[in-house]
């Protein structure tokens, strides 16, 4: 029964996914993916704070099944190879330094702060 868990999470990860990404892109009158980078970095986090010692049931409901439907690796190459295309080079190299740098920081921020909450 465990991928109830999973398919519960990613039930709420996908349209909160779309809806954030949406929310966070309209206000920003940039080519930069600014929602993608919301959401992946969001995810980054969670999933740092789950992986430091959630229970199992946490880590499926939330970890794989929320964040592996919030975050979006072919979203963020799909956007970065745009960019590069349309002649936004910079942005497209922003977009993945910016990504991996602060996808790393939060899933480590992530990890300390879970670390600090299960003990």
């Amino acid at each position: 029964m465990n991928w109830l868990l999973v398919v519960a999470g990613a039930m709420a990860g996908a349209p909160l996914r779309y809806l954030t990404d949406r929310a966070v892109q309209s206000r920003h009158d940039s080519v930069f993916p600014w929602g993608t980078f919301t959401v992946n970095t969001a995810g980054s986090l969670v999933l740092g704070v789950l992986t430091a010692a959630a229970p199992s049931h946490l880590q499926l409901l939330l970890g794989t099944g929320l964040c592996g439907a919030l975050t979006t690796y072919s979203t963020f190459s799909y956007e970065t190879l745009v960019l590069a295309r349309e002649g936004a080079r910079g942005y497209a190299a922003a977009n993945v330094v910016l990504s991996v740098a602060c996808g790393l920081g939060a899933a480590f921020a992530g990890v300390a702060l879970g670390r600090w909450l299960w003990g």
